[in-house]
């Protein structure tokens, strides 16, 4: 069994023998430096890293205090556990290591059993934090294979299947509705595979901060919201979707500078996912108004609605409720990146759900003036990655139709919309008996 190494950092030669005695005892492999200055060449030189330094403060050169910042400095030794030897007349120090990060601490005198005791429950917890840590990586990065194997093989198969009926030598007499229906397939297989890339980039613009520098660039003063409201609903709505949509566009609304076309992402993401969530015989709204100084952009579906439980995850990335028991279609990326779109804009994501009732989502921003622009701050987006669920999260999922608000519920009050008139369908173009039979219609793409 490999030994279980530990630094012990003390420059009282007696107390550092000893205390190396009472560890390999138990079966430790002990490293010892004298201060902090050796103990950081023991680290910079050793094959495997200790599980856990014991270090006094007091030391010449570099005490205890400034080795525990070099060592959180560096992001290999972070999670190394620290635990200070003191006495108890150094308060200050006790105080400044607990604002560092120390794990805990030995009062001198100590004996043999404090130390080993200090010791063995640091190790363990050390362990179970890597071994739960090691489980959430293991699961999101089986979940994330899975879904871009799903999301990324669907539409290129659209694609290769289409062209290929197309490449074929019995094809060559389809008539311009066939070959028109065939041509259609291979572009709804390239549209949803852009909206996929295009999804990614946006997620590695937020997390390296290259969408802080766009927004700063793109913005500029909004008179009339309303056109970046039609120009989502055209590019979510196509032909075969068969929901219709109503719009509720508050009047008076004032001009205010933020990036449109971030605003039309964010509203596409969420147009989107109402399609996706909603029976084509339900309407779907989408709105925008100002209140208490803020801007309001929203969207409602009448789909099955989101338990209480779930209305804090569902912004993380990649996270899905229950995927593979309601076989969902997307990612999972994008709530997050209309939360990482609202956050540049000063603002926050809202939700007004409960199961079967629907659900409201809504990005709320503070008005900025256009006189105001060259002093607005400019927060950075953040993209949370969704943490893995657990049997405990998957109990606790709420069956009250009560509808439940993960922020205000003033912030989301909108009069029912009114129905529109369904789109005519265009009737199924005619086959020739001779043409190679054709897959079924495709669904629309979702995000």
């Amino acid at each position: 069994m490999t030994k279980v190494p530990i630094l012990v950092v003390e420059d009282d030669i007696n107390l550092l023998e000893g205390i190396r005695t009472v560890l390999e005892l138990e079966g430790y492999r002990v490293l010892i430096a004298e201060n902090g200055e050796h103990a950081l060449g023991v680290l910079k030189n050793t094959m495997q890293l200790p599980e856990l330094v014991v270090s006094d403060i007091m030391m010449p050169h570099m005490d205890g205090i400034q080795l525990l910042e070099e060592i959180r400095k560096m992001p290999g030794w972070l999670t190394i556990p620290f635990i200070f030897l003191t006495a108890r007349s150094e308060k200050g120090d006790i105080q400044r290591g607990k604002q560092l990060g120390v794990d805990d601490y030995l009062i001198k005198p100590f004996d043999a059993d404090d130390l080993l005791i200090a010791v063995e429950s640091r190790l363990n917890r050390h362990r179970a934090l890597n071994a739960a840590h090691k489980g959430e990586m293991e699961e999101l990065k089986r979940r994330i294979l899975t879904i871009l194997n799903h999301e990324f093989r669907t539409p290129l198969t659209f694609v290769v299947a289409y062209a290929d009926m197309l490449n074929n030598q019995q094809t060559t007499n389809l008539s311009a509705d066939e070959l028109l229906t065939f041509l259609k397939g291979v572009n709804i297989g390239a549209v949803r595979l852009r909206r996929l890339i295009e999804n990614f980039i946006h997620l590695v613009e937020m997390e390296t901060g290259d969408a802080q520098e766009t927004y700063k660039i793109r913005r500029a003063p909004i008179s009339d919201i309303g056109i970046t409201l039609q120009l989502a609903h055209s590019a979510v709505f196509q032909e075969s979707v068969k929901h219709t949509c109503t719009f509720e566009i508050a009047e008076n609304l004032p001009v205010f500078v933020a990036d449109a076309e971030y605003l039309r992402t964010a509203l596409i993401q969420l147009l989107d996912n109402a399609i996706k969530f909603s029976p084509p015989e339900q309407p779907i709204a989408m709105g925008v108004k100002a209140e208490g100084g803020n801007l309001h952009l929203w969207v409602r579906d009448s789909g099955r609605g989101i338990a209480p439980s779930e209305q804090t995850r569902i912004w993380d990335l990649f996270y899905q409720i229950n995927r593979a028991f309601h076989e969902d279609q997307g990612t999972g990326s994008g709530l997050a990146i209309v939360r990482g779109i609202a956050e540049l804009h000063g603002g926050r994501v809202v939700c007004e759900s409960a199961p079967d009732a629907g659900s409201t989502f809504a990005l709320i921003f503070p008005i900025i003036k256009p006189d105001a622009m060259e002093t607005q701050e400019l927060p950075a987006a953040s993209i949370k990655l969704a943490a893995p669920e657990t049997l405990a999260t998957r109990e606790s999922t709420a069956t009250s139709k009560k509808p439940a608000v993960t922020e205000t519920p003033a912030a989301l009050e909108t009069p029912a919309p009114p129905k529109e008139p369904a789109a005519p369908e265009t009737p199924a173009p005619p086959q020739k008996p001779a043409a190679p039979k054709m897959p079924a219609p495709p669904k629309p793409p979702t995000s």
